[in-house]
């Protein structure tokens, strides 16, 4: 084993009673997560899973990944969230000098991989996405209820600098760096209006718990429901951002029915748990106006992931996730400039899925 893997070892033989010789250490694949994470077992099939905690906590190259709190951050948002009875990952063991977590195993189907295995089948899709959704409506509303906690809890505010730099993201490496796009002045000064107003509109949305990527690889189908993980950057932000990350997921391409359904869904979850009343009409233009903000940050973060980190697997993502902005804008006129110029360069926005 690596020096990594013999840390690990030597980490988890206690909480799995066993000697470090006797236990399998496994590095696990991961998606675009800087962190590292191993699955250690003991001869006796006991599993856990192992979170190398990153020496720098905000090396991440995203706006508002890490914060202040180091490398406890990961912990202190677990806690919440376990509070606000949310089914996430307990963990076993922290050991702050080997930089090390002991989480509970979840195992490796995630929904969307469960959803792979069962593509013909809508009841499973319907039950598994009505959970989740129940699921983000209780850590709204339980967060609601103490806004002094959520704001102690959670790294700061995803505020107006935050939602425009995830749109001139995908300027610079989306449009710039893929297409080979330079707009002209004109074309600039439409962008970047709309792009203000679309950040300025959002920042001014009412802002509670948002997990920021509550999508179908962050949730783990589990015995017990639905269990969440990737939680450490949450952040106090929009309720309809992690509604669009869930149902104009990249990843699972859901039905226009579903989505309504599931929207619909939503209001009644967060009305039976006495949370603020949510209009629907009001909660379908913010859905849309997300989805454009969302998507096209989504767009230029893949093509950055493979100019960057020499990873071309989110490529594939790249035109449903602006099939999903070209949707969005055609339900949204006062953007209609806005569709113009980008469609313009970009193929997959002239057409509407």
């Amino acid at each position: 084993m690596n020096p990594e893997a013999v840390a690990v070892a030597e980490a988890v033989s206690s909480v799995l009673n066993t000697h470090r010789a006797s236990i399998r250490v496994d590095r696990l694949p991961v998606h675009a997560s800087a962190r590292t994470y191993y699955r250690a077992r003991s001869g006796g099939g006991r599993s856990v899973v192992v979170m190398v905690l990153p020496a720098d906590p905000r090396s991440g190259d995203e706006v508002g990944s890490g914060s202040r709190d180091g490398k406890l951050t990961f912990l202190k948002v677990q806690r919440y969230l376990f509070d606000l009875g949310v089914r996430v990952p307990a963990v076993l063991r922290l050991d702050l000098e080997a930089g090390l977590l002991v989480m509970e195993d979840l195992g490796d189907t995630t929904l969307e991989q469960e959803l792979l295995t069962r593509p013909g089948c809508s009841n499973t899709r319907r039950r598994l996405y009505g959970k989740a959704v129940d699921q983000l409506a209780l850590m709204r509303c339980q967060s609601a209820r103490r806004p002094d906690l959520a704001a102690e809890n959670l790294s700061g505010p995803f505020d107006y600098k935050l939602l425009r730099w995830e749109l001139d993201h995908f300027l610079e490496w989306g449009l710039c760096s893929h297409y080979g796009v330079s707009l002209t002045g004109e074309e600039t000064g439409i962008v970047t209006e709309a792009f203000d107003d679309i950040a300025g509109r959002l920042s001014a949305l009412s802002r509670g718990l948002t997990h920021r990527d509550y999508q179908s690889r962050n949730l783990m189908v589990v015995p017990d429901g639905l269990a969440v993980i990737d939680f450490q950057d949450a952040l106090l932000g929009p309720a309809v951002y992690d509604l669009v990350a869930l149902l104009r997921d990249s990843y699972v391409i859901l039905d226009r029915s579903l989505v309504d359904e599931m929207l619909d869904r939503y209001c009644d979850a967060c009305r039976a748990l006495g949370g603020r009343p949510v209009d629907r009409e009001t909660l379908e233009d913010e859905f849309d106006l997300q989805t454009v903000q969302r998507k096209l940050k989504d767009a230029g973060r893949f093509v950055f992931i493979d100019r960057e980190k020499n990873n071309p697997d989110f490529m594939p993502y790249m035109e449903p996730s602006l099939r999903y902005v070209a949707s969005a804008l055609e339900r949204l006129p006062e953007y209609r400039r806005l569709w113009k110029v980008l469609s313009a360069h970009v193929p997959e926005l002239r057409a509407v899925s």
